[in-house]
This record gives structure tokens, C-alpha cells and sequence, in this order.
């Protein structure tokens, strides 16, 4: 391997939302570098943050009957019972829920935490009150999707943070999902929540780190499952 092909494989891509923000700032980076050399190199310095935010690592994805995926990068905030969004549909008695603070220095890009079709897709317009808090559950600014899957159907809930301002989908009612694939992000610090069916027993605890696409949420099945593995 060369020197350039080693350079090339240590770097993490940029998500293609990322782009007009890089664009921008490369920009102005360029023109205050020209008229102010130290208001520019400040510029340069937001922009390298921007390319850090929007970094879009590849992920190696546990794939077996019964798991479930984090499908965020962050701290494991809240693990216990709580009552779904109304608009999901999932009905309105608790259900265990697992909910994943993204701070604005955790990878951004939401995977999906288990195989499954895309049966609902319902955005709640809100407040954007810091994501970490339990109310913000009910109060902020959150886009749900509910999967379908052989285990039951999970609710998947992205949550505008204290900085927050758009919630993006990948996906749309109808298609199905690979466990760990790309489906949302969620620009500059947020929260997701995963609604799992009753009797589902979390995995993790408040504290832990998750890592989207790796971690291990919850396992519903038998033991002894072999175990294959998904990269992307």
C-alpha cells in the first residue's frame, strides 16, 4: 500500500449533508484569509469542525434474529419504561425504551437498530429544550419511525436538542432496512430514542457509551444464535 493509499484509508468520509456547510465555510475561510488573515484562520478552524461533525465512519453491524442496534453514536441518557409518542401508534401503555444523548462532538448519522419495514415515518414540530432531559421526549421537536419486524414493531424516535435545528430522513413509508443501515441525521447535537415491544429487557445502562451500529441494545433471542456481521 502507499504512503497516499494509507493517508486515504485513515481518513473518515464526510456525509454528503455536510457538504453545503464546507462549502460555506470554505468560502468565507478563503475571502477573510484574503481581507483578514486572523478572522480567516478562525474560519478555517469552524470549518475543520464542520468536516468532524459530519463524519460518517463505516460500522461492522452484529446481525442475528433478536438483536437490537443502537442507532445512535452517544451516552445511553435514560433505560426504562415510558409511553410512546401518540403518533406512532404503538399504543399507550409503557414500553421499555432505551433513549441515546448525541452530544455535538458524537457522529451524527442514525442507523437502524434491527431488520424491518418502514411502516410509519410522523414528524411533531416542538421546542428545543436539551435533549438529554426526559421531557424532551414529549416537548421537543421529534421525527418517529416505526419498524415492522418479525419481533414486533419498535418505534425509532429522533429528537431535536438545545442546538438542534433539523432532523433529516433517509428513508420514507414502505422501504425496508437493513439492521445498521443509514436511515436520518440529525445536525448538531439531539437525542433517539427505541421503543421496544413489552417484555423486551434492555441490555445497557444510564452512563454507558453507545456506538451506532454496534452496540448492543437488547437481545430477544434464544441463546446460543450464531451471530454474522454486516459492514457498511
Amino acid at each position: 500500500m502507499s504512503v497516499l493509499d494509507s493517508i486515504r484509508s485513515g481518513l473518515v468520509p464526510v456525509h454528503r449533508e455536510g457538504y453545503p456547510f464546507l462549502l460555506i465555510g470554505a468560502s468565507v475561510s478563503a475571502v477573510l484569509l484574503w481581507l483578514v488573515p486572523p478572522l480567516g484562520w478562525i474560519c478555517v478552524l469552524i470549518t475543520v469542525w464542520i468536516a468532524y461533525f459530519f463524519r460518517d465512519p463505516e460500522r461492522v453491524t452484529p446481525v442475528r434474529e433478536g438483536l437490537v442496534i443502537s442507532p445512535a453514536d452517544g451516552r445511553v441518557c435514560l433505560v426504562g419504561p415510558a409511553v410512546p409518542p401518540a403518533e406512532l401508534g404503538l399504543g399507550d401503555a409503557p414500553l421499555p425504551r432505551v433513549c441515546i444523548f448525541m452530544n455535538v462532538f458524537d457522529v451524527h448519522v442514525n442507523r437502524a437498530p434491527l431488520a424491518g419495514r418502514v411502516s410509519r415515518i410522523a414528524y411533531r414540530p416542538g421546542k428545543f429544550l436539551s435533549a438529554d432531559l426526559d421531557k424532551a421526549s414529549e416537548d421537543n421537536e421529534r421525527s418517529g419511525m416505526v419498524l415492522e419486524t418479525s419481533l414486533g414493531r419498535f418505534g425509532v424516535v429522533q429528537i431535536a436538542g438545545l442546538v438542534a435545528r433539523r432532523i433529516v430522513s433517509f428513508v420514507h413509508e414502505g422501504d425496508s432496512l437493513a439492521p445498521g443501515q443509514r436511515y436520518g441525521l440529525i445536525r448538531f447535537g439531539s437525542r433517539v430514542d427505541v421503543y421496544m415491544p413489552a417484555g423486551a429487557r434492555p441490555a445497557v445502562a444510564e452512563g454507558q457509551r453507545a456506538i451506532a451500529g454496534e452496540t448492543v441494545l437488547a437481545d430477544l433471542a434464544a441463546p446460543g444464535a450464531e451471530t454474522t456481521y454486516r459492514v457498511d
